[in-house]
C-alpha cells in the first residue's frame, strides 16, 4: 500500500508546453506497462492551446477549479468527471489562465486494448530525451475508440447510496467501463465513521477531496493519494466528515485472438492516419 501526503511544493514544470505544472500523486510500475499508471494534478501556469490529438492510454479528468475546454467535445466543468476513451479525440483545446489558477485531478493508465501506459516519463520543456523523442520519426498504434465521444458525468445528478454493513458510508457509483472492467466512485465517510476499501482483484486508488482523518492509522487530509493493490484492505477513519474519489483497475484480460480495432499511425511533429481517421499529435 502507498500512502502519499499532498505537498504544495511537489509541482514541476513537466509538460511538453510548458504551461502546466505536474504533482505526481501516485506513480505505477514502469516496468510493466500493463500495470503502469500516472495520477497527478496538473495545475495550469499560463494560457494554454492544445491541437485536436487522443492517446493511446485511458484518462479520467476531475476539474478541481476551473473548467477544462474540450473543443469539438464540449466544456468539462469544475466538479465533472470526464473519461476519456483510448484513442478518443479531443480538442483543439483554448483555456486562458484563470484567477484562481485551474487545477486538475488526472489519472492515466492502459487500457482495455492492452498498450499500456509505456515507461512513463517525464516530458517536460527540459526534458532533452523527451524532445528527442517527439522528434523521432516511428510508427505507432492508435486504438480505435470504444465510446462515441468524451463520457462526461455529473455527480451532483447522482445519489449517494448506503453501503451495506458500514454505517455512515455512502457511495456514488459513477460508471463501470469497458471490457476491462474499471470503475469510478465518489465515498461519503461521516465523522467518526469507517469504511475498508476491499477487492481480490483490483488495485484501488483514492484521492481526499476533502475532509481528514487516517488510512491504517496514517493521518491523511485534502488531496493525499493512497494506492491499495489486489488483496490489500484499506481501513479508512474519518476525524471529519471524508469524501474520497476512487478508482478501481482490475487486471487487463488480453483475448486469445489479438483485435484488429487499431489504426497504424507514423509521427513527425504530427499523427496521420492511415485509415480514414486524422488528428493532430499533442
Amino acid at each position: 500500500m502507498k500512502i502519499a501526503p499532498y505537498d504544495e511544493n511537489a509541482y514541476k514544470m513537466d509538460h511538453p508546453r510548458g504551461t502546466v505544472s505536474f504533482n505526481y500523486l501516485l506513480m505505477g510500475d514502469r516496468g510493466k506497462p500493463l500495470e503502469n499508471y500516472r495520477y497527478i494534478l496538473g495545475r495550469q501556469e499560463a494560457d494554454f492551446r492544445m491541437p485536436r490529438h487522443c492517446h493511446t492510454f485511458e484518462q479520467i479528468r476531475l476539474p478541481i477549479v476551473g473548467d477544462m475546454n474540450l473543443g469539438e467535445q464540449g466544456i468539462l466543468r469544475e466538479g465533472e468527471v470526464g473519461y476519456f476513451p483510448e484513442g478518443q479525440t479531443y480538442g483543439p483545446q483554448d483555456d486562458p489562465l484563470g484567477d484562481p489558477k485551474q487545477l486538475q485531478l488526472v489519472l492515466q493508465f492502459g487500457g482495455a486494448s492492452a498498450l499500456g501506459m509505456g515507461a512513463g516519463r517525464g516530458r517536460g520543456p527540459d526534458n532533452k530525451e523527451a524532445r528527442a523523442e517527439r522528434r523521432e520519426r516511428r510508427p505507432m498504434k492508435f486504438p480505435r475508440p470504444r465510446y462515441n465521444g468524451v463520457v462526461i458525468s455529473n455527480p451532483v445528478h447522482f445519489n449517494w447510496v448506503p453501503v451495506a454493513g458500514a454505517t455512515g458510508v455512502e457511495r456514488k457509483h459513477i460508471g463501470t467501463y469497458t471490457e476491462r472492467r474499471f470503475w469510478i466512485e465518489f465515498l461519503k465517510i461521516e465523522a467518526g465513521a469507517e469504511w475498508i476499501c476491499a477487492s481480490e482483484d483490483a488495485r484501488r486508488l483514492t484521492v481526499v477531496l476533502s475532509g481528514a482523518g487516517t488510512v491504517e492509522d496514517t493521518e491523511i487530509g485534502r488531496l493525499g493519494a493512497v494506492e491499495a493493490d489486489p488483496g490489500e484492505k484499506a481501513r479508512y477513519v474519518a476525524t471529519s466528515e471524508l469524501l474520497l474519489f476512487t478508482v478501481g483497475l482490475p487486471p487487463i484480460h488480453v483475448p486469445a485472438v489479438p483485435s484488429d480495432q487499431f489504426d497504424l499511425v507514423t509521427t513527425d511533429g504530427g499523427i496521420r492516419f492511415e485509415n480514414s481517421r486524422d488528428a493532430d499529435a499533442g
